[in-house]
C-alpha cells in the first residue's frame, strides 16, 4: 500500500527537475513541492505547475489560453494552467518558447 502515491510524485518530482533544467535558458527557474505537485517559478514568480503525475501545465490568458485550447489540451481544474502538448514537452526549444509567454503572463498578472 502506498506505491502509487510514491509513484506518482516521483513523476512530478522527475518532470519538475527536468523542466527546470531544460528551462534555466529562460534566467532563474526554480521548483518548489506544493499541495503534493511542485510549482515552477522564474525569479520568485509561479507560471507552471507540475501535478503528481508528472503533467506539466503553463500559466495563461484570455489570449494565450488560444493556443492551448488550438492544440487540444485541458485546463488544469478552474486555475489559469493549461496541460503543455507532448510534442513541445518534447522539444526543448518550443517549450521555453511556450515557457516564456508563460512568465509575461505570470509577471502581467502581479500587477
Amino acid at each position: 500500500m502506498g506505491t502509487k502515491g510514491a509513484r506518482s510524485k516521483a513523476a512530478g518530482k522527475e518532470t519538475a527537475a527536468s523542466v527546470v533544467m531544460t528551462l534555466e535558458p529562460l534566467g532563474d527557474v526554480s521548483s518548489r513541492s506544493m499541495f503534493g505537485g511542485y510549482g515552477i517559478f522564474r525569479e520568485g514568480v509561479m507560471f507552471a505547475i507540475v501535478d503528481p503525475e508528472g503533467r506539466l501545465y503553463l500559466r495563461a490568458d484570455g489570449t494565450t489560453a488560444l493556443a492551448f485550447e488550438a492544440a487540444g489540451c485541458s485546463q488544469h481544474a478552474r486555475m489559469p494552467y493549461w496541460e503543455v502538448p507532448e510534442p513541445i514537452r518534447e522539444d526543448p526549444e518550443r517549450l521555453r518558447e511556450w515557457a516564456s509567454t508563460s512568465v509575461q503572463v505570470a509577471l502581467r498578472g502581479r500587477s
